[in-house]
């Protein structure tokens, strides 16, 4: 089995799910692979879109549901809107990856145990930033492969005129280099301060750490989008009424920096 460490998820957590989905699908010319039942038993529902072989998924509180009755509803109120939430990665082993962050005294918030699929979701008090979770798929060491999240045919929904890859994240922080070094403690990999910033580098993307520039906390403030038709997903945006400044769409709380 291969050695990986890999981005395949992003997770945003809006009050109302369809239309920041919409907005998602206008402006980046995605679609909707899955909405996976199982996130009902946590009070909410959800939505999930392939950029390219990485997805980007939506939650929000059950219609009806109170958003102080949920994890992610509790979340948007602390950094007081819709947000970036969740930042899951794929691993070829998840067991060792346990037994690791157990020694480094990180408690896990979550177990997924299903036939084919293993998730672990660390506890966001002893990691820091943005809520980080490790899976790993049976079927998924290809990165086209299997994806237990993203159903059984994701592949059909695939649209990559516009987009290619989520390829970036980046979190504010009062202290990025201790929030650097807790994550690269946690991820096995070394902080890199270079001329593209203070981050750490799995094997298809970065994590960025910035210096906080809005008052809402150490959380998610932006994504790096590898496109491929660049103009089309500006007008996209800007036809629907979204935020553009600097080759840059503001869309549930969250800039999507768009790279060639």
């Amino acid at each position: 089995m291969p050695q990986y460490l890999r981005l395949r998820q992003i997770c945003l957590v809006a009050h109302d799910l369809e239309p920041v989905v919409d907005q998602l699908c206008q402006t980046f010319g995605v679609a909707v692979c899955h909405r996976d039942p199982n996130v009902n038993k946590y009070g909410l529902h959800n939505a999930l879109m392939p950029f390219g072989n990485t997805f980007m998924e939506v939650v929000a509180p059950l219609p009806g549901k109170a958003s102080g009755d949920t994890a992610g509803g509790r979340y948007m109120q602390r950094i007081g809107g819709d947000c970036g939430y969740m930042v899951i990665m794929d691993h070829e082993d998840v067991k060792p990856f346990r037994e690791h962050v157990a020694a480094i005294g990180v408690r896990i918030a979550n177990k997924l145990d299903y036939t084919t699929y293993q998730g672990t979701q660390l506890h966001p008090k002893d990691v820091g930033g943005t809520i980080m979770s490790i899976g790993h798929d049976d079927h998924g060491d290809d990165i086209w492969g299997d994806w237990h999240a993203a159903g059984k045919d994701w592949k059909k929904h695939v649209h990559t005129e516009r987009v290619a890859a989520i390829v970036g994240v980046e979190t504010q922080s009062d202290d990025p280099q201790r929030l650097a070094s807790r994550w690269g403690e946690v991820l096995r990999r070394p902080v890199l301060n270079d001329a593209r910033g203070l981050h750490i580098a799995v094997d298809n993307a970065k994590y960025y750490f910035v210096p906080p520039v809005d008052n809402r906390g150490e959380t998610m403030l932006a994504l790096h989008i590898k496109v491929n038709d660049r103009n089309a997903i500006l007008d996209g945006a800007k036809r629907i009424g979204l935020e553009v400044a600097d080759d840059a769409v503001r869309l549930c709380g969250v800039r999507f920096r768009l790279f060639d």
